[in-house]
């Protein structure tokens, strides 16, 4: 995610990110957990396919003294909806999706799937933000009326959940 998107998020989410759980998938460097992290979330749990870059988030974690606080899981995150591993339930979730935008064309399917299956499992209360390009239709989202858009060349943010408590 972008540095600007990413501020522009955190603007949104404001102090609904405290005593969150934050779930980063498709993480990264991570920056978006830690972020979380770092605006009062409880937690954050990494999902990230590409162990070498699992590693890192893992050594930045310790560096900030928040490695106690992260869970960072290897593997596809696009598995999960066949079976959804265990989460931390606090009272709400705040959940990253920020795949590869190529992903949005070529497995949109998977990436529906995960967005419903942490739709489905995610605590009363809880956001989650997709991140796409302008050419993904949000119609392929599960819920599709419940979604806000906000457009920030060139991501477009697709918000589900309540902004303001």
């Amino acid at each position: 995610m972008k540095d600007r998107v990413r501020e522009v998020l955190f603007d949104l989410l404001a102090d609904r990110v405290r005593g969150s759980l934050a779930l980063d998938l498709f993480a990264g460097t991570g920056a978006l957990g830690l972020e979380a992290l770092s605006r009062g979330a409880t937690g954050a749990v990494f999902a990230e396919r590409h162990f070498p870059t699992a590693d890192a988030i893992r050594r930045a974690a310790a560096a900030l003294g928040v490695a106690e606080r992260c869970d960072v899981r290897t593997g596809d995150v696009l598995t999960w909806p066949r079976r959804m591993p265990p989460l931390p339930r606090p009272d709400r979730w705040i959940t990253f999706v920020c795949p590869p935008w190529k992903l949005f064309a070529e497995r949109p399917a998977d990436v529906a799937s995960l967005v419903a299956a942490v739709l489905a499992e995610a605590p009363a209360g809880s956001i989650v933000a997709v991140e796409a390009d302008k050419a993904f239709d949000p119609a392929g989202l599960p819920q599709a009326e419940a979604w806000e858009h906000r457009a920030m060349a060139p991501a477009v943010l697709h918000l589900h959940g309540r902004l303001v408590s």
